[in-house]
């Protein structure tokens, strides 16, 4: 399996959360993780925390599956392209739930052509809105929401994780 890259950013969670989030992503990654948790000013009483890390091509998708059942967490979790395999990007928000996009080489949105073609659908038939329809595709009520706490995040420490080959 190709080698991939990515970085995960816990944007918020409760301090009584962050042992069980750093258990699921070691076992996801084989290898013990120790975060750096720091206070997020987006959410007093909640902590943030972030890694760069390194793992098998689709690792990005399995963190996202593990701890988006937690429901009071915000994550986004990326996954740099490698040989074989596009880029992913996943967020998760309590209010949202989930949002997965492939990433193109070259850090855009890929919408695959039948999503497209459904949201074209769905607004000739006057079922949506087009425009409503792309910025759900492109998650910017995603982007919207964990703005706040991305510039809250700014400076803080970074770790890597490496996965267990």
């Amino acid at each position: 399996m190709a080698a991939a890259r990515g970085v995960l950013y816990v944007h918020s969670a409760q301090p009584a959360l962050c042992p069980h989030i750093e258990w699921a992503v070691a076992g996801i990654l084989g290898v013990p993780v120790d975060l750096t948790w720091t206070p997020q000013p987006a959410a007093p009483g909640a902590l943030r925390a972030q890694a760069e890390w390194e793992g098998p091509a689709g690792v990005a998708a399995k963190i996202t599956s593990s701890l988006m059942g937690w429901q009071r967490i915000r994550f986004e979790i990326t996954e740099d392209p490698s040989q074989g395999s596009d880029g992913a990007r996943h967020a998760y928000t309590p209010a949202l739930g989930a949002f997965t996009a492939t990433i193109g080489a070259n850090g855009d949105i890929m919408i695959p052509e039948d999503r497209l073609r459904n949201v074209m659908l769905m607004a000739a038939q006057g079922r949506a809105v087009l425009e409503d329809e792309l910025d759900k595709l492109l998650g910017k009520q995603w982007d919207e929401e964990l703005e706040s706490f991305r510039y809250a995040g700014e400076g803080a420490p970074v770790r890597w994780l490496h996965a267990a080959v």
